[in-house]
Protein backbone atom coordinates (compact mmCIF):
# COMPACT_ATOMS: atom_id res chain seq x y z
CA UNK A 1 0.00 0.00 0.00
CA UNK A 2 1.41 3.57 -0.83
CA UNK A 3 0.47 7.21 0.43
CA UNK A 4 2.02 10.15 -1.59
CA UNK A 5 4.43 7.95 -3.27
CA UNK A 6 5.84 6.32 0.05
CA UNK A 7 5.46 2.46 0.39
CA UNK A 8 4.55 1.21 3.50
CA UNK A 9 5.93 -2.37 4.52
CA UNK A 10 3.83 -4.75 6.73
CA UNK A 11 4.57 -7.84 5.44
CA UNK A 12 7.96 -8.24 3.71
CA UNK A 13 8.41 -11.93 1.79
CA UNK A 14 9.44 -12.85 -1.62
CA UNK A 15 8.53 -16.16 -3.98
CA UNK A 16 10.96 -17.45 -6.46
CA UNK A 17 8.22 -18.33 -9.39
CA UNK A 18 10.95 -18.79 -11.96
CA UNK A 19 13.22 -20.71 -10.05
CA UNK A 20 16.17 -18.55 -11.47
CA UNK A 21 16.04 -15.39 -9.51
CA UNK A 22 19.07 -15.21 -7.41
CA UNK A 23 18.37 -11.64 -5.52
CA UNK A 24 15.05 -10.17 -5.09
CA UNK A 25 14.37 -6.43 -4.02
CA UNK A 26 11.92 -4.51 -2.67
CA UNK A 27 10.53 -2.47 -2.75
CA UNK A 28 11.68 -2.82 -6.91
CA UNK A 29 12.77 0.73 -6.93
CA UNK A 30 13.56 3.41 -4.26
CA UNK A 31 13.23 2.66 -0.91
CA UNK A 32 9.98 1.79 1.78
CA UNK A 33 9.26 2.25 5.23
CA UNK A 34 8.88 -0.15 7.55
CA UNK A 35 6.31 -0.22 10.03
CA UNK A 36 7.10 -0.75 13.96
CA UNK A 37 6.20 -4.62 14.16
CA UNK A 38 6.35 -5.63 10.72
CA UNK A 39 6.71 -9.42 10.01
CA UNK A 40 9.67 -10.65 8.18
CA UNK A 41 9.16 -14.06 6.38
CA UNK A 42 12.38 -15.65 5.51
CA UNK A 43 12.13 -19.00 3.99
CA UNK A 44 14.91 -21.97 4.54
CA UNK A 45 16.44 -21.62 1.17
CA UNK A 46 16.72 -17.64 1.49
CA UNK A 47 18.71 -14.78 3.92
CA UNK A 48 17.36 -11.30 3.86
CA UNK A 49 19.35 -8.15 3.29
CA UNK A 50 18.37 -4.83 5.08
CA UNK A 51 19.99 -1.46 3.22
CA UNK A 52 19.67 1.52 5.18
CA UNK A 53 21.15 5.11 3.13
CA UNK A 54 23.30 2.42 0.90
CA UNK A 55 24.64 0.27 3.62
CA UNK A 56 24.05 -3.13 4.20
CA UNK A 57 22.83 -3.09 8.51
CA UNK A 58 21.52 -6.50 9.20
CA UNK A 59 20.72 -9.71 7.23
CA UNK A 60 18.26 -12.06 8.86
CA UNK A 61 18.27 -16.34 8.28
CA UNK A 62 14.91 -18.31 7.98
CA UNK A 63 12.20 -17.63 9.91
CA UNK A 64 8.92 -15.55 10.59
CA UNK A 65 10.61 -12.25 12.20
CA UNK A 66 8.19 -8.99 14.20
CA UNK A 67 10.66 -5.96 13.17
CA UNK A 68 11.29 -4.23 16.39
CA UNK A 69 14.08 -2.48 17.76
CA UNK A 70 15.09 -5.27 19.91
CA UNK A 71 16.33 -7.42 16.57
CA UNK A 72 17.26 -4.16 14.66
CA UNK A 73 19.89 -2.21 16.21
CA UNK A 74 20.17 0.40 14.12
CA UNK A 75 16.94 1.53 15.15
CA UNK A 76 18.21 2.81 18.85
CA UNK A 77 19.84 5.25 17.17
CA UNK A 78 17.31 6.49 14.81
CA UNK A 79 13.90 6.58 17.39
CA UNK A 80 16.44 9.25 18.89
CA UNK A 81 15.76 11.69 16.30
CA UNK A 82 12.16 13.63 15.55
CA UNK A 83 10.17 12.03 12.83
CA UNK A 84 6.73 14.03 12.77
CA UNK A 85 4.39 10.92 11.65
CA UNK A 86 6.47 8.57 9.13
CA UNK A 87 8.62 6.14 9.85
CA UNK A 88 11.89 6.73 10.43
CA UNK A 89 13.28 3.25 9.29
CA UNK A 90 13.39 4.10 5.10
CA UNK A 91 15.06 1.21 3.91
CA UNK A 92 15.26 -1.94 1.13
CA UNK A 93 15.26 -5.40 1.48
CA UNK A 94 17.26 -7.73 -0.46
CA UNK A 95 16.05 -11.36 -0.61
CA UNK A 96 18.70 -13.40 -1.45
CA UNK A 97 17.88 -17.40 -2.68
CA UNK A 98 20.10 -19.39 -1.14
CA UNK A 99 19.59 -23.25 -2.96
CA UNK A 100 21.99 -24.54 -5.63
CA UNK A 101 21.68 -23.69 -8.82
CA UNK A 102 22.29 -26.23 -11.17
CA UNK A 103 23.07 -27.30 -15.15
CA UNK A 104 24.23 -23.54 -15.80
CA UNK A 105 26.44 -24.39 -19.25
CA UNK A 106 30.20 -23.29 -20.19
CA UNK A 107 31.74 -23.94 -23.11
CA UNK A 108 33.98 -22.72 -25.78
CA UNK A 109 32.76 -20.83 -28.66
CA UNK A 110 36.28 -20.65 -30.35
CA UNK A 111 38.39 -23.86 -30.48
CA UNK A 112 41.25 -23.06 -27.85
CA UNK A 113 44.89 -24.16 -28.91
CA UNK A 114 46.67 -27.17 -26.86
CA UNK A 115 50.06 -28.74 -27.43
CA UNK A 116 49.44 -32.63 -27.81
CA UNK A 117 52.46 -34.92 -27.07
CA UNK A 118 51.66 -37.30 -29.88
CA UNK A 119 49.50 -35.49 -32.48
CA UNK A 120 50.57 -31.98 -31.98
CA UNK A 121 49.50 -28.38 -31.96
CA UNK A 122 45.58 -28.85 -32.17
CA UNK A 123 42.84 -26.84 -31.50
CA UNK A 124 40.08 -28.29 -28.69
CA UNK A 125 36.54 -27.30 -28.09
CA UNK A 126 35.29 -28.47 -24.40
CA UNK A 127 31.78 -27.95 -22.85
CA UNK A 128 30.38 -29.13 -19.63
CA UNK A 129 27.83 -28.00 -16.84
CA UNK A 130 28.33 -26.40 -13.04
CA UNK A 131 26.28 -25.48 -9.95
CA UNK A 132 26.34 -22.36 -8.33
CA UNK A 133 25.38 -21.23 -4.56
CA UNK A 134 25.47 -17.84 -2.75
CA UNK A 135 27.54 -18.51 0.38
CA UNK A 136 27.90 -14.83 1.29
CA UNK A 137 25.11 -12.78 0.41
CA UNK A 138 25.87 -9.03 1.34
CA UNK A 139 29.44 -9.22 -0.76
CA UNK A 140 27.48 -11.32 -3.64
CA UNK A 141 24.39 -8.45 -3.56
CA UNK A 142 27.51 -5.64 -3.40
CA UNK A 143 30.11 -7.05 -6.02
CA UNK A 144 27.31 -8.47 -8.57
CA UNK A 145 23.68 -7.26 -7.63
CA UNK A 146 24.21 -3.64 -6.83
CA UNK A 147 20.95 -1.49 -6.72
CA UNK A 148 19.18 -3.97 -9.32
CA UNK A 149 15.54 -4.97 -8.63
CA UNK A 150 16.05 -8.53 -9.79
CA UNK A 151 19.61 -10.72 -10.79
CA UNK A 152 18.77 -13.83 -12.19
CA UNK A 153 21.67 -16.76 -12.98
CA UNK A 154 21.20 -15.27 -16.88
CA UNK A 155 22.86 -12.36 -15.41
CA UNK A 156 25.96 -14.47 -14.64
CA UNK A 157 26.55 -17.66 -16.09
CA UNK A 158 27.82 -16.03 -19.81
CA UNK A 159 30.28 -14.40 -17.46
CA UNK A 160 31.01 -17.79 -15.22
CA UNK A 161 31.03 -19.36 -18.28
CA UNK A 162 33.77 -17.73 -19.69
CA UNK A 163 35.94 -18.01 -16.64
CA UNK A 164 35.95 -21.67 -16.45
CA UNK A 165 37.24 -21.57 -19.99
CA UNK A 166 40.04 -19.47 -19.20
CA UNK A 167 40.90 -21.67 -16.33
CA UNK A 168 40.42 -24.81 -18.69
CA UNK A 169 42.94 -23.81 -20.89
CA UNK A 170 46.02 -23.39 -18.58
CA UNK A 171 44.50 -26.91 -16.40
CA UNK A 172 44.87 -28.93 -19.53
CA UNK A 173 48.03 -27.74 -20.56
CA UNK A 174 49.43 -28.90 -16.91
CA UNK A 175 46.98 -32.16 -16.59
CA UNK A 176 46.76 -33.51 -20.00
CA UNK A 177 49.79 -34.74 -22.05
CA UNK A 178 47.69 -36.43 -25.17
CA UNK A 179 43.74 -36.67 -25.82
CA UNK A 180 45.06 -40.59 -26.13
CA UNK A 181 45.20 -40.79 -22.75
CA UNK A 182 42.10 -38.69 -22.01
CA UNK A 183 38.96 -41.78 -21.90
CA UNK A 184 38.57 -42.38 -17.88
CA UNK A 185 40.28 -39.15 -16.74
CA UNK A 186 37.16 -36.92 -17.05
CA UNK A 187 36.53 -36.94 -13.65
CA UNK A 188 40.19 -36.10 -12.58
CA UNK A 189 40.39 -33.24 -14.74
CA UNK A 190 36.97 -32.04 -13.54
CA UNK A 191 37.56 -32.05 -9.81
CA UNK A 192 41.39 -30.04 -10.40
CA UNK A 193 39.18 -27.26 -12.34
CA UNK A 194 36.71 -26.84 -10.20
CA UNK A 195 39.60 -26.49 -6.93
CA UNK A 196 41.48 -24.09 -9.44
CA UNK A 197 38.18 -22.03 -9.91
CA UNK A 198 37.28 -21.62 -6.33
CA UNK A 199 39.18 -18.42 -5.77
CA UNK A 200 37.40 -16.99 -8.72
CA UNK A 201 33.81 -17.54 -7.37
CA UNK A 202 34.55 -17.30 -3.80
CA UNK A 203 35.13 -13.53 -4.62
CA UNK A 204 31.77 -12.81 -5.27
CA UNK A 205 30.54 -14.86 -2.32
CA UNK A 206 29.76 -17.59 -4.47
CA UNK A 207 30.49 -21.41 -4.28
CA UNK A 208 31.49 -23.31 -7.03
CA UNK A 209 29.73 -27.07 -5.54
CA UNK A 210 29.87 -29.00 -8.99
CA UNK A 211 31.43 -28.64 -12.13
CA UNK A 212 31.75 -31.72 -14.85
CA UNK A 213 33.65 -31.50 -18.32
CA UNK A 214 31.30 -33.17 -20.49
CA UNK A 215 32.84 -33.28 -23.54
CA UNK A 216 36.73 -32.36 -24.99
CA UNK A 217 36.77 -32.41 -28.85
CA UNK A 218 39.63 -32.21 -31.53
CA UNK A 219 38.66 -30.86 -34.90
CA UNK A 220 37.28 -33.22 -37.60
CA UNK A 221 40.82 -34.16 -39.16
CA UNK A 222 42.45 -34.84 -36.19
CA UNK A 223 38.80 -36.89 -34.54
CA UNK A 224 39.54 -39.17 -38.62
CA UNK A 225 42.97 -39.82 -37.43
CA UNK A 226 42.16 -41.20 -34.20
CA UNK A 227 39.17 -42.98 -35.80
CA UNK A 228 41.83 -44.37 -38.48
CA UNK A 229 44.01 -45.51 -35.55
CA UNK A 230 41.21 -47.20 -33.72
CA UNK A 231 40.34 -49.12 -37.09
CA UNK A 232 43.96 -50.43 -37.28
CA UNK A 233 43.54 -51.73 -33.69
CA UNK A 234 40.55 -53.49 -34.41
CA UNK A 235 42.10 -54.91 -37.35
CA UNK A 236 44.58 -56.61 -36.07
CA UNK A 237 42.54 -58.04 -33.11
CA UNK A 238 40.25 -59.53 -35.20
CA UNK A 239 43.13 -60.79 -37.76
CA UNK A 240 44.07 -62.88 -34.13
CA UNK A 241 40.79 -64.02 -33.54
CA UNK A 242 39.47 -65.38 -36.96
CA UNK A 243 43.01 -67.48 -36.76
CA UNK A 244 42.36 -68.87 -33.23
CA UNK A 245 38.75 -69.60 -34.34
CA UNK A 246 40.28 -71.37 -37.44
CA UNK A 247 42.73 -73.61 -35.92
CA UNK A 248 39.84 -74.65 -32.74
CA UNK A 249 37.64 -75.17 -36.38
CA UNK A 250 39.88 -77.71 -37.57
CA UNK A 251 40.88 -79.23 -34.25
CA UNK A 252 37.55 -79.96 -33.72
CA UNK A 253 37.10 -81.63 -37.46
CA UNK A 254 40.21 -83.98 -36.64
CA UNK A 255 38.43 -85.13 -33.16
CA UNK A 256 35.03 -85.87 -35.08
CA UNK A 257 37.31 -88.31 -37.40
CA UNK A 258 37.80 -90.73 -34.96
CA UNK A 259 35.90 -93.18 -35.84
CA UNK A 260 36.21 -93.02 -39.38
CA UNK A 261 40.12 -93.05 -39.54
CA UNK A 262 41.93 -93.01 -36.32
CA UNK A 263 45.32 -92.72 -38.51
CA UNK A 264 43.80 -89.52 -40.19
CA UNK A 265 42.36 -87.46 -37.29
CA UNK A 266 45.56 -88.65 -34.97
CA UNK A 267 47.30 -87.04 -38.02
CA UNK A 268 45.47 -84.08 -37.78
CA UNK A 269 45.86 -83.96 -34.64
CA UNK A 270 49.01 -83.66 -34.48
CA UNK A 271 49.18 -81.38 -37.31
CA UNK A 272 47.54 -78.60 -35.42
CA UNK A 273 50.31 -77.37 -32.94
CA UNK A 274 52.63 -76.71 -36.00
CA UNK A 275 49.62 -75.02 -37.81
CA UNK A 276 48.53 -72.93 -34.86
CA UNK A 277 52.62 -71.82 -34.16
CA UNK A 278 52.08 -70.33 -37.88
CA UNK A 279 49.02 -68.31 -37.59
CA UNK A 280 50.52 -66.64 -34.50
CA UNK A 281 53.37 -65.85 -36.02
CA UNK A 282 51.46 -63.88 -38.69
CA UNK A 283 51.66 -66.16 -41.97
CA UNK A 284 48.14 -66.36 -42.16
CA UNK A 285 48.49 -70.03 -42.38
CA UNK A 286 49.93 -69.70 -45.79
CA UNK A 287 51.26 -73.44 -45.56
CA UNK A 288 53.06 -75.07 -48.14
CA UNK A 289 51.35 -73.17 -51.05
CA UNK A 290 52.01 -74.64 -54.66
CA UNK A 291 52.82 -78.21 -53.02
CA UNK A 292 56.69 -77.73 -52.51
CA UNK A 293 58.88 -80.11 -51.30
CA UNK A 294 62.37 -80.49 -49.83
CA UNK A 295 64.84 -81.84 -52.31
CA UNK A 296 66.81 -83.31 -49.22
CA UNK A 297 64.64 -84.61 -46.31
CA UNK A 298 61.16 -84.68 -48.70
CA UNK A 299 58.96 -82.54 -46.37
CA UNK A 300 56.37 -80.42 -47.26
CA UNK A 301 58.12 -76.45 -46.97
CA UNK A 302 56.21 -72.94 -46.83
CA UNK A 303 56.42 -71.53 -51.02
CA UNK A 304 58.46 -68.46 -49.98
CA UNK A 305 61.22 -70.50 -47.20
CA UNK A 306 64.79 -69.33 -48.13
CA UNK A 307 65.59 -72.67 -45.98
CA UNK A 308 64.21 -75.95 -45.35
CA UNK A 309 62.19 -76.12 -41.41
CA UNK A 310 62.81 -79.57 -41.50
CA UNK A 311 66.56 -79.98 -42.52
CA UNK A 312 68.34 -76.60 -43.22
CA UNK A 313 68.63 -77.28 -46.90
CA UNK A 314 68.92 -74.04 -48.57
CA UNK A 315 66.40 -73.40 -51.29
CA UNK A 316 67.53 -69.89 -53.08
CA UNK A 317 66.46 -70.99 -56.38
CA UNK A 318 64.04 -74.50 -56.51
CA UNK A 319 65.37 -76.14 -59.84
CA UNK A 320 67.04 -79.44 -58.86
CA UNK A 321 68.98 -81.93 -60.57
CA UNK A 322 66.84 -84.64 -62.22
CA UNK A 323 70.24 -87.03 -61.42
CA UNK A 324 70.89 -85.78 -57.59
CA UNK A 325 68.22 -83.77 -56.21
CA UNK A 326 70.63 -80.71 -55.35
CA UNK A 327 70.06 -77.26 -55.98
CA UNK A 328 71.15 -75.51 -59.09
CA UNK A 329 71.95 -71.95 -60.05
CA UNK A 330 69.52 -69.78 -62.58
CA UNK A 331 72.20 -70.40 -65.36
CA UNK A 332 73.64 -73.59 -64.46
CA UNK A 333 74.59 -76.19 -67.57
CA UNK A 334 76.18 -78.88 -65.29
CA UNK A 335 75.48 -79.81 -61.83
CA UNK A 336 77.55 -78.44 -58.75
CA UNK A 337 76.93 -82.26 -57.10
CA UNK A 338 76.92 -84.87 -59.58
CA UNK A 339 78.48 -83.00 -62.54
CA UNK A 340 75.77 -84.36 -64.80
CA UNK A 341 74.32 -82.35 -67.83
CA UNK A 342 71.27 -80.14 -66.70
CA UNK A 343 69.06 -81.26 -69.30
CA UNK A 344 69.99 -84.75 -68.92
CA UNK A 345 71.55 -84.99 -72.04
CA UNK A 346 75.25 -86.85 -72.45
CA UNK A 347 78.37 -84.50 -72.49
CA UNK A 348 80.07 -87.50 -74.15
CA UNK A 349 80.13 -88.34 -77.84
CA UNK A 350 81.34 -91.87 -77.04
CA UNK A 351 81.02 -94.39 -73.97
CA UNK A 352 82.88 -94.31 -71.37
CA UNK A 353 82.49 -97.98 -70.89
CA UNK A 354 82.42 -99.83 -74.35
CA UNK A 355 83.15 -96.81 -76.61
CA UNK A 356 80.32 -96.56 -78.60
CA UNK A 357 79.91 -93.61 -81.17
CA UNK A 358 77.88 -90.65 -81.73
CA UNK A 359 76.11 -90.79 -78.24
CA UNK A 360 76.07 -86.82 -77.90
CA UNK A 361 72.31 -86.13 -77.45
CA UNK A 362 71.93 -89.44 -75.88
CA UNK A 363 71.04 -90.13 -72.22
CA UNK A 364 72.23 -93.94 -71.78
CA UNK A 365 75.01 -95.59 -74.16
CA UNK A 366 72.17 -97.54 -76.94
CA UNK A 367 75.49 -100.39 -76.71
CA UNK A 368 76.10 -101.56 -73.19
CA UNK A 369 72.85 -99.27 -71.53
CA UNK A 370 75.73 -97.40 -70.00
CA UNK A 371 74.17 -93.84 -68.03
CA UNK A 372 76.17 -90.99 -69.44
Amino acid sequence: MGTNNVIFLEVLEWHDRTGKEIVHRIPQSGSGEVKFGARLIVRESQAAVFFYNGKAWDAFGPGNHHLTTANIPMLNKILSIPWSMTSPLRTEVYFTNMKVFTNLKWGTKNPVAFKDSELGLIRLRAFGVFNIQVVQPVLFINNLVGTQHVFTTEDIDEYLSRVVVSRLNDHLGEHLDSLLNMPGRYDELSAGLQERLQRDFSKFGLALSDLYITSITPPPDVQKAIDDKSRLSIFDDLNKLMQMKTAMAMEKAAEQQGEAGAGAGMGMGLMMPAMFSRMMQGDGGKGTAGGLTCPDCHNPIPAEAKFCPHCGHQVLVFQACRHCGKNLGPHAKFCSSCGKKVDGKSEYSTCPKCGAENLTDATYCNSCGEQL
